[in-house]
């Protein structure tokens, strides 16, 4: 079963990260709508670092928790329109 853990959370982990790289923000600079995209993508980016400090700690409950939180700020950003997304592939449930 740790086995099982330890591979979810570091495909979860490359998950996230791989999605940070292929999200742009979708509105028009300086618009409330892209200072909300700016904030998901942040709190999407903070997760990916606490669950990588997670990880090297030997955490995989939390660093798995927040792969998986971090990622569904950029999947909820993206279906709201904030961010453009590849809408083929695995990164996405757009």
């Amino acid at each position: 079963m740790a086995a099982d853990l330890e591979e979810k959370t570091d495909r979860y982990g490359e998950l996230l990260a791989e999605a940070l790289e292929a999200a742009s923000v979708a509105p028009p600079t300086g618009t409330p709508m892209a200072e909300a995209a700016d904030e998901c993508y942040e709190m999407a980016s903070s997760y990916l670092e606490d669950g990588t400090h997670f990880r090297e700690e030997g955490d995989l409950v939390n660093a798995l928790a927040s792969f998986s939180y971090g990622h569904a700020w950029l999947d909820a950003g993206a279906r709201v329109g904030l961010f453009d997304v590849p809408t083929e592939g695995h990164l996405f449930t757009v």
